[in-house]
């Protein structure tokens, strides 16, 4: 009998030690990860509009530039990332607009980057995703986010929308699918149709 309560007692100060430093770890730990967030979105909407970064460059630096070259702006329901560089004199050079939505496995998050006429395509870039290594997860690699570039958010009717699809005729609003990951491709599909039709709205 003394020694089950001898365990128990034993146990449940283990218990509370442990929850003590895990909780104690996340404390300190919370300032660090949040900086890492907030330089990893920097570093997203810096790439989504296409300013130039050096090949070396810190966290600190990354989030120096988004403040120096990058200003938010609210577009009627939505919030832009206007980029207008100091070489621009007040010019605006391209436009980010943050989209998001349910992925296969998980949340995708990511941001759309625009030309000045707020139809044509500068880049895009995925900062959350969890779909499945070499399917899926390729919605994140260079090679399928430069198909973006250059093509047109609106088709050759003047209907909004981007198609991604290995599918039918090439179209000036659409981009080659992941072979593999029909899934995850449509439903990125429809997030950013979903941002399209709110960009479209606020130019009406």
């Amino acid at each position: 009998m003394k020694g089950s309560v001898y365990t128990l007692g034993y146990a449940a100060v283990l218990g509370a030690v442990c929850a003590f430093l895990l909780t104690a770890a996340a404390s300190f730990t919370a300032p660090y990860r949040e900086a890492n967030a907030e330089a990893e979105e920097a570093l997203n909407i810096l790439l989504a509009l296409k300013v130039p970064l050096p090949a070396e460059i810190s966290s600190k630096q990354v989030v120096k530039m988004r403040d120096e070259n990058v200003q938010g702006k609210k577009r009627g329901d939505i919030t832009t990332y206007v980029y207008s560089g100091a070489e621009a004199n007040g010019k605006v050079l391209a436009v980010a607009i943050r989209f998001s939505g349910p992925g296969l496995w998980g949340p995708i998050k990511g941001f759309l980057a625009l030309e000045p006429d707020m139809r044509t395509i500068r880049g895009i870039t995925f900062y959350e995703q969890e779909e499945t290594p070499g399917l899926g997860g390729e919605i994140a690699a260079l090679w399928f986010r430069e198909q973006f570039a250059g093509k047109s958010i609106v088709d050759a009717d003047g209907k909004s929308g981007i198609i991604i699809s290995s599918r039918g005729e090439p179209a000036p609003n659409k981009v080659d699918a992941i072979t593999g990951a029909t899934m995850t491709c449509d439903k990125v599909q429809a997030m950013l149709n979903e941002v399209i039709k709110s960009i479209v709205k606020e130019k009406q």
